[in-house]
């Protein structure tokens, strides 16, 4: 089992990168930099805060729960990928 551990400058690619045509591939479309792991001030629910590396390159912020999670294979039994988000690149 890999180590799924998130870190600061680590790329991810959301599961919906499979369903690119090769022009959005080249483009960095579903491409994410992490930019760190937070905490809610009130929750204190981790949440991790990533930044697309396409379009205007705007910073989300998602709660690691669900970052975490595993693709619905019921809404999309063709995606290979396992994880809602997953590694491409480890630092």
């Amino acid at each position: 089992m890999s180590d799924r551990r998130l870190h600061a400058d680590d790329i991810v690619q959301h599961f919906k990168r499979e369903l690119l045509s090769e022009e959005d591939a080249k483009a960095n479309v579903y491409l994410y930099k992490i930019v760190g792991i937070a905490e809610h001030s009130e929750t204190k629910e981790s949440m991790v805060v990533y930044q697309a590396l396409y379009g205007d390159f705007k910073m989300y912020v998602r709660p690691y729960a669900m970052f975490m999670g595993h693709v619905d294979k019921k809404k999309y039994p063709n995606v290979k990928q396992e994880y809602r988000f997953e590694k491409v690149k480890k630092n």
